[in-house]
């Protein structure tokens, strides 16, 4: 799933395994958009550490499975591969989060040993992106291993906020905004973003058909934009889509008061989905407005689908080449 020509995509942080009652899932944000980015050809090099176990095992057969290279793979003998332990109570889940797991150990010299390797195995590169979150900042070596990637770079970063309860301190918040270009949340993060750092807006986001909520909205979207320095905002809404800003000013309203109806098997994955195509677009030089509404389709089309990614190569190759026919059109 590479081509020679394709720019680096980096991908900092968590491939671990949710265990479920009766059968374990490899899931992790960045390895789920590190999946779904290798089925459209960016040739993602995906940062992550796992143990000498069997559950590292499973990772590695993922990546096998979908044609990535496993150069920025570190293995941990001390520690085990991350663990999510998934308890079940009727219909609804509560995800416990292992502490102290290979991830929170990533090593800052073997990443820039991976990213020379990858860089040979794809040839020459464009400036790379780099997507990063918040779990796998928790502990010092994996925060201070993503700080020494980013020294001195001019790689665009692009922070999936992923907020875990219990997992991330004030200062790593803070400090992951500041380091950001591009900056995705979901409604609920921004909600506490807003709470923290512009308490006396009052924003709304249950009905933005209305100009003034939009208006207030846009106008929060700037002061976070002007506040940690950042290049744009992404805002994901579920099925009522979603809003960017940027800093040139450039806004982009994709909400949708009555969204079409979706059969939803489960929403596991979704946002990750969005990211994924999102970088894609970036990767591809698609325009914006584009590469938001085929997110926005795809991680919608994701729901659909049990799991984090879909068991079947087939889902991807459709939207590949239904997007390849379609081109590049401004809309």
């Amino acid at each position: 799933m590479q081509t020679d020509s394709s720019p680096a995509l980096i991908i900092f942080g968590e491939a671990l395994i949710d265990a479920f009652p009766l059968h374990n899932v490899v899931g992790g944000a960045p390895f789920n958009v590190a999946r779904v980015a290798s089925c459209f050809d960016c040739a993602p090099l995906m940062i992550t550490r796992i143990g000498n176990d069997a559950n590292g095992q499973l990772v590695r057969d993922e990546m096998q499975r979908f044609g990535m290279t496993q150069c920025g793979v570190q293995v941990d003998d001390s520690h085990a591969t991350g663990l999510v332990q998934v308890h079940t109570d009727g219909m609804s889940h509560r995800f416990e989060i292992m502490p102290d797991q290979a991830y929170d150990h990533i090593d800052a010299e073997l990443i820039s040993r991976s990213v020379q390797t990858a860089g040979n195995q794809v040839g020459p590169q464009a400036t790379p992106v780099l997507y990063f979150g918040t779990l796998a900042q928790r502990q010092p070596a994996s925060r201070n291993a993503l700080l020494s990637l980013m020294k001195n770079s001019t790689v665009t970063k692009y922070l999936d906020l992923n907020l875990r309860d219990g997992q991330y301190t004030p200062d790593t918040l803070s400090a992951s905004l500041s380091l950001a270009d591009i900056l995705k949340v979901n409604e609920d993060e921004l909600q506490m973003l807003v709470e923290k750092f512009s308490p006396a807006t009052d924003l709304t986001l249950t009905d933005l058909s209305a100009a003034p909520r939009r208006a207030i909205l846009f106008e929060t979207l700037g002061q976070l934009l002007i506040l940690f320095r950042l290049k744009a905002i992404i805002v994901t809404l579920g099925p009522h889509g979603y809003v960017y800003m940027n800093d040139t000013g450039q806004k982009i309203n994709g909400y949708q008061s009555r969204p079409e109806p979706l059969p939803v098997v489960d929403t596991v994955g979704c946002g990750d989905a969005f990211s994924a195509i999102f970088l894609v677009g970036l990767q591809k030089d698609w325009p914006t407005e584009l590469t938001l509404r085929r997110a926005h389709e795809f991680a919608g089309a994701m729901c659909a689908v049990r799991g984090a990614v879909s068991a079947d190569m087939n889902f991807y190759l459709n939207w590949k080449n239904q997007w390849a026919a379609a081109g590049h059109e401004k809309k």
